[in-house]
């Protein structure tokens, strides 16, 4: 089973996934290449993942079999397992538990050569309604804390297969990163009575000069302080600070907006490698007046090297301004 060990000094969580079995020669550096001359995200290939927890089929249709548009299965090498006890423990300073938890990816589409900015708004909006779902599933667990979802494309972004797709962890602890968010986000709010990520929309609502597309229910910008070129966050106009929380009218406009993004970045930047992750509340927190879920989209343009990781600091050689223009400029 996978073990979860907390750093003592950082106060942060770790995975030792054993069960992903990486041997030395693993390790060593590879050309940029993904395997996918089979894949068992396919139709016709349901034997080669394990039983489907969620689907988009036809009613009629049996589970597993090939006729659906979108599937949800467990990962088949999972960082995290759903059976079994926390079993927190220590030995002498060091605290550890045991790696319970749930791992599932989701199959946006059955044709595996598709990006999910060249889907249709409807399959995008059945691939945020199976996020949506799936989370308020796992959300009845008392063990688990926390979700993430999140879509790594490319190999420089960390997928191992071409087949478009995306993957979903629940944890049974909140990570550091997400818990400095939620503390930032209550810091500001004691302070001023309001939620800071509504100030970021006023703000840019007004400068309008780091917005990159609107829509009715969604905003998306190149943050002010953004890590990497062409990063790129969505948020919801209306205040929410869970996802699962969001209406199904409102995953259209969301779908849209995606879309509307996705293509720009690959237009843009020639169909780049990049990661999306759902900055979300943790599971078992009331709705928050101090947090607002959103999306951050990061295109893989740049690599994090020592300073980066020695210091926490990140050097972008694009300015958000000058990303948003060029993005908003775009004709698609």
């Amino acid at each position: 089973m996978p073990e979860l060990r907390k750093d003592p000094v950082l106060d942060r969580w770790v995975i030792i996934s054993t069960e992903r079995g990486k041997r030395p020669s693993d390790f060593l550096e590879k050309t940029e290449e993904i395997r996918d001359a089979v894949s068992p995200f396919s139709p016709g290939n349901e034997e080669m993942t394990p039983p489907e927890v969620y689907a988009v089929r036809p009613s009629g249709t049996a589970p597993n079999t090939e006729d659906w548009t979108l599937r949800v299965v467990p990962n088949k090498y999972p960082a995290l397992e759903i059976k079994g006890d926390l079993n927190r423990r220590g030995e002498g300073l060091y605290d550890m538990m045991n790696g319970v938890g749930a791992h599932e990816v989701i199959i946006e589409t059955p044709e595996k050569d598709k990006d999910l900015g060249e889907l249709s708004v409807d399959q995008i909006k059945d691939v945020l309604l199976a996020y949506k779902n799936r989370i308020l599933a796992l959300k009845k667990d008392a063990r688990l804390k926390y979700v993430m979802i999140y879509k790594n494309k490319g190999y420089s972004a960390g997928a191992t297969l071409r087949h478009s797709h995306s993957q979903l962890i629940a944890m049974p602890i909140i990570p550091k990163r997400i818990g400095e968010e939620l503390q930032g986000a209550q810091e500001y709010f004691d302070l001023k009575e309001r939620c800071i990520y509504c100030d970021i929309i006023r703000q840019e609502t007004k400068d309008n000069i780091r917005i990159i597309h609107e829509e009715d229910q969604f905003i998306a910008i190149s943050p002010f302080a953004s890590r990497f070129p062409f990063e790129t966050w969505i948020l919801p106009r209306k205040h929410v600070s869970h996802f699962e929380e969001i209406e199904t009218v409102e995953t259209e406009n969301l779908a849209i907006i995606l879309k509307t993004i996705l293509r720009k970045i690959n237009i843009a930047l020639q169909f780049p490698s990049y990661n999306i992750v759902f900055h979300t509340a943790p599971l078992q927190m009331a709705m928050s007046k101090s947090y607002h879920w959103h999306i951050a989209l990061m295109p893989k343009l740049t690599r994090i090297a020592g300073f980066e990781w020695g210091t926490g600091f990140y050097i972008n050689p694009t300015s958000p301004e000058e990303a948003a223009k060029y993005l908003k400029e775009i004709a698609i």
